[in-house]
């Protein structure tokens, strides 16, 4: 049976992001290191959004950039810049032939394709159950989500951030190339929260993605029939072919993932709790966990340890118990915080940078009610 002192499980942005960390990292040159995906990661099979500052550690991989944002809805229609952010889009595609090959030729790392069945915890190693192998580990850290965890408590609320994206073509020069529309709430919210997202790549190619923050998700015809309807309002009877599909669903909850990990299983990505409550924001925020994790292994501290609170969080959980109990609201917050408040200090506030001024504006931003509601009811 194979023995390594690190398994990762998955390769995805938090899988491969960790397994080039620790290879290129002199520290870790005595470790064997394993990594496991049941995928050969050859398919486009997810797109990456985030803002960040001027230039950033996955530039050369960015398919696409916009310094202004678009925000519509029943009483907004605002075009802005965000500077000094600028909102980058990252294709899975690029991101994987950048990382894997590098992942592979690290000689202390092997990479197995294969799908984890089971993970059991032994008093000195941890056991990894594939379909065809077993391996042991002296640590594994796990992006494998399990959407069954969060759901079996009552204390924290548990939405879905769930969207069908289609990259269409159209035969005519339809979209601005130089605007990404960040949220449009004209779409009819039928009770929740719901809007289209559109990143033109060029004046006739963009991904259109029908959103919904809610509980549950809908029937695949809904979503695509909501794109079908938004492309024939908003640009006209051009015709156009779909070049892409996607779709997914990210937990939103502050429920609190880091509770299961031990000083042998580590969770990493969504299934760490790495997502932002929120808005589902994943990428950067695991660029951003992947290097902390590192420098902690090297202190040898307990890995169940890792873990920093935040009164981010706290601002998280009280926008979702109010989603949760009003879904229909959330239109009405996010519109009233981008008409009374500059939206570079909203992407601020949503990268957890601001100070306690700054958040005091953006929380006054929206009608207080429910805000006041949703606090006493979390504090009784």
């Amino acid at each position: 049976m194979p023995k390594y002192d690190y398994i990762i499980l998955g390769a995805g942005a938090a899988g491969l992001l960790l397994a080039d960390a620790l290879g290129k990292d002199d520290y870790f040159a005595s470790k064997s290191i394993l990594v496991l995906d049941k995928d050969d990661k050859s398919k486009n099979d997810r797109t990456w959004c985030f803002w960040e500052h001027g230039k950033g550690q996955f530039d050369d991989l960015v398919h696409k950039t916009w310094s202004h944002i678009y925000v519509g809805g029943e009483q907004l229609q605002k075009s802005t810049s965000i500077a000094p952010y600028t909102y980058k889009m990252l294709r899975g595609i690029d991101f994987y032939k950048h990382y894997l090959p590098k992942v592979k030729a690290y000689p202390k790392i092997t990479w197995v394709q294969e799908e984890v069945l089971t993970i059991d915890e032994q008093e000195n190693e941890v056991l990894v159950t594939t379909s065809t192998q077993k391996f042991t580990g002296q640590t594994v850290f796990s992006s494998l989500y399990d959407a069954s965890i969060p759901l079996k408590q009552k204390d924290f609320p548990v939405l879905q951030q769930h969207f069908v994206g289609w990259v269409i073509k159209t035969e005519q020069s339809v979209f601005n190339s130089k605007e990404a529309t960040f949220m449009d709430f004209s779409v009819p919210q039928n009770g929740n929260t719901r809007f289209m997202y559109v990143l033109p790549f060029s004046e006739n190619e963009a991904l259109v993605e029908y959103t919904l923050f809610s509980e549950y998700l809908l029937e695949k015809s809904e979503y695509e029939e909501a794109i079908k309807t938004y492309i024939s309002e908003n640009y006209g009877d051009t015709k156009y072919t779909i070049e892409e599909k996607e779709f997914g669903s990210i937990p939103m909850t502050c429920y609190p993932f880091h509770q299961h990990n031990t000083d042998r299983v580590f969770h990493i990505g969504i299934a760490g709790g790495w997502a932002k409550p929120s808005t589902g924001y994943t990428f950067y925020n695991t660029s951003q966990q992947v290097p902390k994790l590192v420098e902690y292994l090297k202190t040898g501290k307990p890995l169940s340890q890792f873990y920093q609170k935040s009164r981010f969080t706290f601002y998280d959980m009280l926008l979702l118990d109010i989603l949760y109990e009003n879904n229909h609201l959330g239109h009405e917050i996010f519109e009233s915080m981008f008409k009374r408040r500059k939206a570079s200090l909203i992407l601020k506030f949503l990268e957890n940078e601001t100070n306690l001024w700054e958040e005091f504006k953006i929380v006054t931003a929206p009608k207080p009610l429910p805000f006041i509601k949703a606090l006493i009811k979390r504090i009784f």
